[in-house]
């Protein structure tokens, strides 16, 4: 058997990848994260034992994938987003790895992407900027040496951070310093999802607009000029003609 780590996208149920769906609809156990994964992902499936992991210990979740490895049978373990980012899978891979159960990352749609998608907006842009930093907010668990906000503020490149909409005042006066307070920042709740919010502004604005609306949780937040460019140069992608 083999614990499948499936990244389900950020929300929309057709965001998942073709072999995600697959193996949501083929294996015979379904472990998934309830809080975060919408019940649609699940449609067709035709597995003998479905459990939702939100209200379970890390001990309880292995138990069960170690009761399915005793009768050889696969498991869709699915995640929101992508498993690789912020999806707590690594010490459910070690716990697998000390058991000698086989298992597998399956990748998925990042919310992201997703919230680009619903900007309509590129994050790379040339001469704008050509690195895309994926971080949190440190609150609960403290960040590695280097990482804080203002370290990785210092490159003014486009940043997503996750887990931070609480702290939205805070963030905004580590990286108004860096990027200025006419830098455009967005904040999309439960991006892809029916009820995604949106909230545009930029560094000097965006903690009252945030403030004026009920957003608390499942927020990102990205900031940077390629939000708002219009005057960037072309790809060079497009500039030689490839006959």
């Amino acid at each position: 058997m083999t614990v499948f780590f499936i990244g389900a996208g950020p929300g929309d149920p057709e965001l998942i990848t073709v072999k995600g769906q697959r193996l949501v609809r083929t294996c015979p156990v379904i472990l998934y994260a309830g809080s975060l994964v919408p019940p649609a992902v699940l449609e067709g499936h035709r597995a003998v034992k479905v459990v939702d992991t939100a209200p379970l210990t890390l001990d309880e979740i292995v138990a069960l994938l170690e009761d399915a490895h005793a009768q050889g049978h696969d498991v869709a373990r699915v995640h929101s987003g992508d498993p690789s980012l912020y999806g707590a899978i690594g010490e459910q891979i070690r716990r697998l790895r000390e058991l000698g159960i086989p298992y597998e990352v399956v990748p998925g749609v990042t919310a992201t992407a997703a919230c680009a998608a619903a900007l309509g907006s590129e994050l790379t842009l040339p001469g704008i900027s050509q690195t895309l930093i994926l971080t949190r907010y440190a609150t609960k668990t403290s960040m590695p040496e280097g990482e804080a906000l203002g370290d990785l503020a210092r490159h003014r490149a486009t940043m997503a951070i996750h887990l931070g909409v609480r702290h939205i005042a805070r963030i905004a006066e580590e990286l108004r310093p860096h990027y200025g307070d006419d830098c455009p920042v967005a904040v999309i709740y439960r991006a892809s999802w029916p009820d995604e919010e949106r909230v545009t502004g930029t560094l000097a604005d965006i903690v009252e607009k945030v403030q004026a609306t009920d957003i608390e949780r499942t927020a990102l937040i990205l900031v940077g000029r390629v939000l708002s460019a219009e005057g960037f140069a072309e790809s060079t992608l497009y500039g030689v003609s490839k006959r």
